[in-house]
C-alpha cells in the first residue's frame, strides 16, 4: 500500500522541509521567524511519532514506510542543522557531528537488515 495515510504524513514531512527553511529567510522580524521556524518544525517532528502510531493502528506499515520515515527525518534535522550554521545559530563541528552520526546510524540499520 503506497498511499496510505502514515506514509502521506511522512511525504508531508519530506515537502515541509523546504517550507521551514525558507521561513528564515522571509522579510519578518527575526525574532518572529524564529517562532514560526520552531513550531513548524516541533508540529512535523510530532507527524513522526504520529505516522508510526497511526500505521501500527490502522494496520498500514509497510516496507515502503520503514524506509521512507527515517529518511524523511533525517532530512529534516539535516536541513535544519544546515540553517542553523548558515544563520551562524550552529556551530559547524557540531553541526557535523550530528550528520554524521545520522548517517553512521543509517548505514548500520541498512548493514544489521541486510545481516538478519
Amino acid at each position: 500500500m503506497f498511499w496510505t495515510i502514515p506514509t502521506i504524513m511522512t511525504w508531508t514531512r519530506i515537502v515541509a522541509i523546504p517550507l521551514i527553511v525558507g521561513v528564515f529567510y522571509l522579510p519578518l522580524d527575526p525574532a518572529m521567524r524564529n517562532l514560526i521556524a520552531t513550531v513548524m518544525f516541533v508540529v512535523f517532528a510530532a507527524t513522526d511519532w504520529l505516522d508510526g502510531y497511526l500505521a501500527r493502528k490502522l494496520n498500514q506499515t509497510s516496507s515502503f514506510g520503514a524506509f521512507l520515515d527515517p529518511v524523511a527525518d533525517k532530512f529534516l534535522v539535516c536541513a535544519s542543522l544546515l540553517v542553523l550554521v548558515h544563520l551562524q545559530r550552529a556551530d559547524v563541528f557540531v553541526a557535523l557531528i550530528i550528520i554524521g552520526r545520522e548517517i553512521a546510524i543509517s548505514a548500520l540499520r541498512e548493514w544489521m537488515a541486510q545481516i538478519g
